[in-house]
């Protein structure tokens, strides 16, 4: 009955709030971005934090909010989520262009591990992007906690200890749950490189094992890795 009620759920979602062109269709994409994008929760919840000088992290910005950024100072946004037909995507780009917002779309998982060189993709978005900037995902829990400690790790010399406070309750990240994947990341970077040091940027281009981490951590939990068979 459930498995009904949510199957039914998505094919509605996935029904519209892909137009904002026309009256009709930009009324149902507003519908979609607060009900099925649950913005409606992040009217008074932004998850907002300045995690080093010009470099803000947050959930899924509505217009309005990157307006009051815009003002300011904002410059540029990194988006988590990647390109999407949907609202939350359409919205965001046709308020950064009006803005003279740079918009950088990179999609990353918060319950699956990116390949090395999508992964290591970040980094060349480091160098480049213009601050001040903000980083977000949808909740700005999870992705947005991984690329906040990859930013402190490389481009401001943090430690992990440091770093790993991106992750953690004060985000509503929980490690507990499937999302702790980010974490395993960051804990494969530590034990692999204990004993021989390297920067983060590089261990992700040479050595970072998404498989490998991945099998581990559901290891370590006694449960199968999601969308593998079990005999």
């Amino acid at each position: 009955m459930l498995g009904r009620i949510h199957n039914a759920w998505r094919r509605l979602s996935r029904g519209f709030g892909t137009d904002i062109t026309t009256i009709a269709g930009r009324r149902a994409a507003w519908l979609h971005f607060y009900l099925f994008d649950h913005a409606f929760l992040r009217i008074l919840w932004t998850n907002h934090a300045e995690i080093a000088p010009g470099v803000w992290r947050a959930n899924q910005p509505s217009p309005q909010r990157l307006r009051a950024l815009k003002a300011k100072g904002l410059r540029s946004v990194l988006n988590l989520r990647g390109t999407s037909a949907y609202a939350f995507h359409l919205f965001e780009r046709e308020t950064c262009d009006a803005l003279g917002l740079t918009l950088i779309n990179h999609k990353i998982y918060p319950r699956r591990l990116v390949p090395p060189a999508q992964l290591s993709e970040i980094f060349a978005i480091f160098d480049q992007i213009e601050k001040p900037f903000l980083l977000h995902c949808k909740s700005g829990a999870d992705r947005a906690g991984l690329v906040s400690a990859l930013w402190l790790l490389d481009q401001e010399g943090c430690t992990l200890t440091q770093a790993r406070r991106m992750l953690s309750l004060r985000f509503l990240h929980l490690k507990s749950t499937h999302t702790g994947l980010m974490d395993a990341i960051l804990d494969a970077y530590e034990a692999d490189t204990r004993d021989a040091p390297m920067l983060i940027r590089e261990w992700v281009a040479t050595r970072y094992d998404p498989d490998a981490i991945t099998a581990d951590f559901y290891g370590r939990k006694g449960q199968p890795v999601p969308g593998t068979k079990t005999a």
